[in-house]
């Protein structure tokens, strides 16, 4: 083999795509999440307004885990809007960031499915609706502000126009059992990387997970 040859190769290579991360790891920035959050919600609007249309929900997010899968499901109760949902890695070879989908139903059954990505550092998740109102594009945005707090807001604008969005409505959600300014801190999910809150023990050892779903994950293949 020439040396031409040879650093026509090495040449090739070096422009080759990095291969995209499998799911579990994509969604590690959203351990944080992972938990029973307490949630305030509240329209736009006047300060009456505001008021009228306030709630509390709940907000619990837990690991799941499918053979080689993952993603994050998510179960409101009492939630104005939504449900439930799940939080799924979307593979794109020809993206600069991970993608995600976020499919979340509602109190009529309705679905609404959201895509996007991490931006401003891996603290701002923007996702836009697809299939929805034709009149009106929809955007629901989570600020990752830090372990024990986050918000999530639902904006939208006229659809085919590039003014700026409008919000309708915003939830501030405080993690549960967590004092706002504490830190998380502990020992280490075994299984996601998270932040672990619940003892599993196999072979006379104990080990961490962060959520149920990391706990059945661990309890169906402890060895690897």
């Amino acid at each position: 083999m020439t040396a031409a040859v040879v650093l026509a190769l090495l040449c090739s290579g070096a422009d080759s795509p990095k291969p995209a991360p499998a799911a579990r790891e994509a969604l590690q920035p959203f351990n944080v999440l992972v938990g029973s959050w307490k949630g305030s919600g509240a329209p736009e609007g006047t300060k009456e307004e505001r008021a009228a249309g306030a709630w509390e929900e709940t907000v619990a997010w837990t690991w799941k885990f499918k053979d080689r899968d993952a993603w994050l499901e998510v179960n409101f109760t009492k939630g104005r809007h939504f449900t439930k949902g799940e939080l799924r890695y979307t593979p794109d070879k020809g993206a600069s960031e991970p993608k995600f989908t976020l499919t979340l139903a509602a109190p009529d059954k309705t679905v609404a499915t959201f895509t996007g990505s991490l931006t401003d550092k891996d603290k701002v998740l923007a996702l836009t609706r697809t299939g929805g109102p034709a009149t009106e594009e929809q955007r629901l945005v989570f600020s990752l502000l830090h372990s024990n707090r986050h918000l999530y807001r639902l904006e939208t604008r006229p659809a085919g126009t590039t003014v700026a969005y409008s919000k309708k409505y915003q939830v501030g959600a405080t993690k549960e059992g967590e004092p706002f300014a504490n830190v998380a801190k502990g020992p280490e999910c075994i299984v996601s990387g998270g932040v672990g809150s619940m003892k599993v023990t196999y072979k006379g050892k104990d080990y961490w997970v962060c959520c149920s779903g990391c706990r059945d994950e661990f309890k169906e293949n402890p060895e690897k």
